[in-house]
This record gives structure tokens, C-alpha cells and sequence, in this order.
């Protein structure tokens, strides 16, 4: 991944502070919404509309619903399948004809961006180009297999393991979309560490269940 989005989606802000690296993450969402025609917005379209920043910010916009109660299942499979594409090396994603079918009413989607904007802003203000091992092909790769057992960690019942993990991994996604080899890096610790946390929450609940079934049979 290049880190740079291709025209005419979004094009430089120099007052953004990237020195004309990119745009706010928001930004984009919101003109790839009004780019994109009908009151829904399907996985496909935004995937072709984010360009070389497709597997980023698709990422990032799966998992952010992901940090709500309920609401990591719904999403672990497309970003197991991304993260899968790119752990095997993928440039651009290629989805499956039903989740790129999938969509999101374009009012939620400007919602998502709005709602993020706050903190991503200010994020971002410490987010730019630093080239660097975790933006090498090399390092897309291990951003992708982290992504997809982050998945796991989203599609399997335990309680707790949905949130430390999945703000890892969107704090990677950011470092992705932006180029950024320390905001990666720093995602990548924070990913490493919350999928600890959740793979042992997950191995406890397993070794209560056998416990139980042993006392049951």
C-alpha cells in the first residue's frame, strides 16, 4: 500500500499538515458518499471509490462499529477476508459478490464519518508520511494477518475480547491509510496486545466449559 488515494476522490490539504500527503480520513468517507449514487453504499462501490487506500479504510469503517456491544460479528467475516487478501499480498481487495453486495445507507456512513471526526482529527494531527519497515510490502502482509485473527477474535463468543483488539487494529488501519510507519508500529503493539488479552479470555471460557461439562457427564 502507497498511502495515497487516487484522484479525483480526494486530493492534497495542505492545511491538513501532511504536506499535501493525503486527506482527514473523514473527508474522504464523506466524498466518496457523495460520489457514489443511491441511498446505499455498497462494500463494492467503496472499495473501488478508496482507491489504493481500499483495504485501510475499509478496515477502518468495519471495525469502528465493531467497538459497539453486539455489533463485532456483523463485521468479522469482510474483515477476515481482507485481512486475509492482504497477508497473502494483495494490492487492491477483491470481495466475494455477497459481501461486496453488502451495504450501508449512505446517512450512516456520513454518520460513522461525523461521529469520528472529533477524535480522529485528532488523531491525525500526529499522523503523517514516515516511511519505514511497517509500510513495506513486508509489513502490509503482517498488518493483514494481524487483521484477520483480530476477526477471529470478532467472530468468536467471549466476553471482552471484541474492543482491545479492534482499537488496535484501527489505530493500524490509520497508520496504513496515512503512510505512517510509527502510527502503525504503535498499532501493531496495541493489536499484538489486545488479541492476547482476548486469546486468553477465550482459552479461560473454554477451560470452564470442559470444567463444567466434566461435572455435568
Amino acid at each position: 500500500m502507497d498511502g495515497h488515494i487516487e484522484a479525483p476522490i480526494a486530493t492534497a490539504d495542505a492545511s491538513h499538515g501532511h504536506g499535501g500527503a493525503g486527506a482527514p480520513i473523514s473527508r474522504i468517507v464523506a466524498e466518496v458518499a457523495a460520489r457514489c449514487p443511491g441511498e446505499r453504499i455498497s462494500l463494492g462501490d467503496m472499495a473501488e471509490a478508496f482507491g489504493d487506500r481500499a483495504f485501510g479504510l475499509l478496515i477502518l469503517l468495519l471495525l469502528l462499529p465493531s467497538l459497539l456491544p453486539g455489533m463485532a460479528s456483523v463485521f468479522g467475516t469482510p474483515v477476515l477476508i481482507l485481512g486475509i487478501q492482504m497477508g497473502l499480498g494483495r494490492r487492491v481487495p477483491s470481495l466475494p459478490g455477497f459481501i461486496a453486495r453488502q451495504s450501508i445507507k449512505r446517512d450512516d456512513l456520513l454518520r460513522l464519518a461525523g461521529a469520528s471526526s472529533s477524535w480522529l482529527s485528532k488523531v491525525e494531527r500526529y499522523v503523517k508520511p514516515r516511511p519505514g519497515f511497517f509500510t513495506s510490502p513486508a509489513g502490509d502482509r503482517l498488518f493483514g494477518w494481524l487483521t484477520a485473527y483480530v476477526a477471529l477474535m470478532l467472530i468468536l463468543p467471549g466476553p471482552g475480547t471484541n474492543g482491545p483488539p479492534a482499537f488496535g487494529n484501527i489505530v493500524m488501519a490509520l497508520g496504513l491509510v496515512e503512510h505512517d510507519n510509527r502510527v502503525t508500529a504503535w498499532g501493531v503493539g496495541l493489536t499484538i496486545g489486545g488479541c492476547v488479552v482476548a486469546t486468553g479470555v477465550l482459552i479461560a471460557v473454554c477451560w470452564i466449559g470442559v470444567k463444567a461439562l466434566g461435572y455435568v457427564f
